[in-house]
């Protein structure tokens, strides 16, 4: 699968890179979930988060995704370490879900590894996203 230049913004980069350098001095420190979170950062296009267009998943942004093998539908909101797990539907982008969809646009397709073998999902819609709804810090 070819891959995509994603957009991540400037302060969701400064924040997601602090979490990594504090994951990495407890329990993360060898974990192929940093180092995957590092390579998406590393390859992404920084932007203003005035700048970031509507359609880009970015921190605490609400989306609808579907799974392409099985049809189904799940509505999921990508959230820093802390906050996961505080609503059924939150999912850290610490977790490889949250790592593979970080960046990506509605239309896009990518991949994540499950325990049953990659998942290919497709990005149907964003609900809500924070910069398009004028917060941007």
């Amino acid at each position: 699968m070819k891959t995509r230049t994603i957009r991540i913004t400037e302060n969701d980069e400064k924040k997601l890179r602090a979490a990594i350098f504090e994951a990495k001095q407890g329990e993360y420190r060898n974990s192929l979930y940093m180092q995957n979170l590092e390579g998406e950062l590393d390859r992404a296009e920084i932007v203003q988060p005035e700048k970031v267009p509507a359609d880009v998943i970015t921190m605490n942004s609400r989306v609808v995704l579907t799974d392409l093998a099985e049809g189904d539908s799940m509505e999921l909101v990508l959230v820093f370490p802390e906050d996961a797990g505080k609503t059924a539907d939150s999912v850290s982008i610490l977790a490889p879900i949250g790592t593979a969809m970080i960046g990506y646009r509605v239309g896009d397709v990518f991949e994540w590894d499950t325990p049953d073998g990659p998942a290919k999902l497709r990005v149907e819609k964003i609900l809500y996203q924070p910069e398009a709804g004028g917060v941007f810090d």
